[in-house]
């Protein structure tokens, strides 16, 4: 079976392309700190001959622009790089990647006084002198705080009847203004940690916009299997569909396994071919939500990936509860997802921070975490139990 593919306009990125006829791109991501030039490098041309079309490297400081450009050197992957706060590294960086990833959510938090329509005319100017192309990476852990403030007003809740929305009317606002402006060498992103999102928040962008290139995912899906699962449940029926020209299927695994996200991928879009998508119903993903980053150089401590295995072994006594438990590793998307979910570790270089539903309760040791987080998992589900019998 052939993927019958919705009509979107082709863009380069190194030597590949995507959108128009172009078969879909599987993308990874290196996890070794950047500053390690020869260990990243490995990495990133480890993934390319696994089968990802591109590569992406988080930059962060100048010392990790110098050394992607060493990088660039060692590897013939097509690499990307991700921006976060710090927007005016493009400058720097571009001569040495394919394409450039910005999240509208962190555009306000470096030069706040600069509105972002001027942050992103100079993203695309570095774009166009250095031949890159852009990805407006929206993602549900950093959504544009006034954005977000408004829907939430204008809700009354904190989570919409469309949680989706935020993200939506950031990704369309963003992509209508790079047009504007003459630049249509982008494709965007909208990821959420609930496969159901995702479906409806690009099947709607798709249908809004339907010649941008869309690149696709489930943010902090976490760890094998389930975390495969949670993609399938997304990626799949997008695809059946014809929505989406790039996909990352992003678990939380050490370095040394990172190709078993392009491995995942690579199935799904074969699953897809076969005709193969993966049914709903047949799929019972525990009640308990684990939700856990996938690993890369901005975590602050190797041991988040050992923690997160923890923590799924650990609360397997609750798989029954609807509860959703977040695991992250650093400041980009942490503060977010933690206070979003019932309970949030977001890891540090030597301590683990444990919030519930957005409260701090306290910082501790890797080697004193799980107890805590049990403890107060305990408290939870008490808590639930009673209100339900009280409701009966």
């Amino acid at each position: 079976m052939t993927i019958q593919r919705r009509s979107t306009r082709n863009i380069k990125i190194g030597s590949v392309s995507v959108g128009g006829d172009a078969p879909v791109l599987i993308q990874s991501m290196c996890a070794t700190k950047t500053t390690d030039v020869e260990a990243t490098a490995r990495t990133a041309q480890r993934l390319a001959d696994a089968g990802g079309g591109l590569i992406r490297i988080a930059v962060d400081t100048p010392k990790d622009a110098e050394a992607l450009a060493e990088i660039r050197k060692r590897t013939t992957a097509n690499l990307s790089v991700d921006l976060q706060e710090n927007y005016r590294l493009a400058q720097q960086v571009a001569p040495n990647v394919d394409k450039i990833r910005y999240n509208p959510g962190h555009l306000h938090h470096h030069e706040t006084n600069v509105p972002w329509q001027e942050k992103v005319r100079y993203l695309v100017r570095v774009a166009e002198d250095n031949d890159c192309a852009l990805r407006i990476g929206i993602n549900c852990g950093s959504i544009d705080p006034e954005k977000l403030a408004r829907f939430r007003r204008e809700s009354g809740q904190k989570r919409q009847e469309n949680p989706f929305d935020p993200m939506l009317s950031s990704a369309l606002e963003h992509a209508d203004y790079l047009e504007s402006l003459g630049f249509t060498r982008f494709c965007v992103s909208i990821k959420d940690s609930d496969p159901q999102t995702v479906l409806m928040a690009n099947r709607r962008f798709a249908e809004l916009r339907p010649a941008i290139p869309l690149h696709l995912g489930v943010t902090e899906a976490g760890m094998p299997p389930w975390g495969i699962q949670k993609s399938r449940l997304a990626l799949e029926p997008l695809l059946a569909e014809g929505i989406g020209d790039t996909l990352r299927v992003s678990l939380t695994v050490p370095n040394d396994r990172k190709t078993e996200e392009i491995e995942a991928g690579q199935a799904i879009i074969e699953n897809v071919r076969q005709g193969n998508i993966i049914d709903p119903k047949s799929v019972r993903l525990p009640r308990l939500n684990i939700v856990s980053c996938p690993s890369c150089s901005r975590v602050q401590n190797s041991a988040f990936v050992e923690l997160a295995e923890q923590v799924r072994q650990a609360t397997g006594f609750a798989r029954d509860y609807p509860f959703k438990i977040a695991v992250m590793g650093c400041r980009v998307n942490g503060p977010g997802e933690t206070d979003d979910a019932d309970l949030g570790l977001w890891c540090g270089p030597g301590h683990v921070n444990l919030k519930q539903r957005g409260v701090p309760l306290g910082s501790w040791g890797y080697d004193e975490i799980i107890e805590q987080l049990i403890r107060q998992l305990r408290l939870l589900i008490e808590k639930t139990e009673q209100e339900n019998k009280e409701k009966q």
